[in-house]
């Protein structure tokens, strides 16, 4: 009888491990008993498989709460329930039944899994998101082995049909009154068996590599924007199709403006006398361009004064929003012996009329007191 060995303790690892630790432990393994390093030692050669085995398996989100449950059973033909289920196949009964209404494989023949998509989280300024950029990411993913050119196979031999289900990758089981159809157990619904692997690849057709790739931000990017680079994600097993990469794209705090949608608000703060008498005020733009924005005369703080077009470009579109200026006006702190001067006669000559709200203010303040 062959004793079967936790995969968690072949890959030594927790059960609560997450999948970047399991794969961190299985290629310091991988490393260590790879068949290349250690020629000629059969138990290196044994062991390298058993722990490729356990992480073909941990690697797999379904493989793995199959395994998680019923252990080793789970990938036996008529283990668990002595009824000749293989719960190796459970998702792939879902599938079959309802895979046609949820946009999945129809039809009886060999499937191909597609590789798995990735996620590449990118950060840019918010004038990178104004004007876009062209730019580079480096990222670590499973490509094609170019030792066998993807097919899993050692260079010289071919993949053999499965003799299970004659190529077809795909298996007839009956339960109760049904014929179910579900993904072959012996080659995974490849269609397809490999008697010598690969040595570069292990059989997966599939290596990791580090990728240096090409990526533009269009103008108008905001916040969570997702790029989307078809076919540069996690390469399938054994020519199988690639999955995509999808750049998550989150734009830093700008130390001037802010954003909503299309539209870029700025505070700026104005003297006293400005807001008074009027005049204008300079505003850079992420544009390149100096706004000159108007200041009426008795211009209060809070107010909003609008630029036309000169907010964020419209993602994909044309034209572009508003910059929103947030007036404050300040008071002044440091004032000469001549300026408080001034101020004290300018007081003195005040009759109420020139701050009307300020005076109507304390007029309601005395009525609803009784004064």
């Amino acid at each position: 009888m062959t004793t079967e060995v936790d995969f968690y303790e072949l890959l030594e690892c927790d059960r609560t491990a997450d999948a970047a630790t399991i794969k961190s432990a299985y290629r310091k393994l991988a490393i260590k008993y790879h068949p290349d390093k250690n020629a000629g030692c059969q138990n290196s050669e044994a062991k390298f498989k058993a722990i490729s085995e356990a992480y073909d398996c941990l690697k797999d989100p379904q493989k793995r709460a199959a395994y998680d449950r019923y252990g080793h059973a789970a990938f036996r033909q008529g283990a668990g329930s002595g009824g000749g289920q293989d719960f190796s196949g459970f998702s792939d009964i879902f599938e079959s039944v309802f895979g046609e209404f949820m946009g999945g494989a129809r039809g009886g023949g060999r499937q191909q899994r597609r590789g798995a998509d990735l996620r590449y989280d990118m950060e840019i300024g918010l004038d990178e998101a104004f004007s876009g950029k062209a730019t580079q990411i480096t990222i670590d993913v499973s490509a094609p082995c170019d030792t066998c050119d993807g097919s899993g196979a050692r260079a010289g031999t071919v993949a053999k049909p499965c003799a299970t289900c004659a190529g077809h990758g795909k298996v007839r089981a009956q339960q109760g009154f049904f014929v179910v159809e579900r993904t072959c157990p012996s080659c995974h619904g490849a269609g397809q068996v490999i008697a010598d692997p690969c040595p570069s690849c292990r059989g997966e057709g599939r290596v990791d590599k580090t990728k240096t790739l090409s990526v533009n931000v269009p103008p108008g990017v905001d916040e969570g924007t997702r790029i989307r680079l078809t076919g540069e994600g996690e390469a399938g097993a054994r020519g199988a199709p690639p999955g995509d990469l999808y750049i998550f794209l989150h734009v830093r705090r700008h130390p001037i403006f802010e954003r909503e949608g299309t539209t870029l608000f700025a505070r700026a703060p104005i003297s006293f006398t400005t807001a008074a008498l009027g005049g204008s005020i300079d505003i850079p733009g992420l544009d390149g361009e100096v706004h000159s924005i108007r200041i009426a005369p008795g211009t209060q703080g809070g107010r909003e004064l609008r630029q036309r077009g000169g907010g964020m470009p419209v993602l994909q579109g044309r034209g572009r929003g508003d910059m929103v200026i947030r007036i404050e006006v300040e008071t002044p702190t440091r004032l000469s012996a001549r300026q408080r001067e001034l101020l004290q006669e300018f007081r003195e000559t005040e009759t109420g009329d020139e701050c009307p709200e300020t005076s109507g203010f304390f007029a309601k303040m005395k009525s609803a007191l009784g004064g």
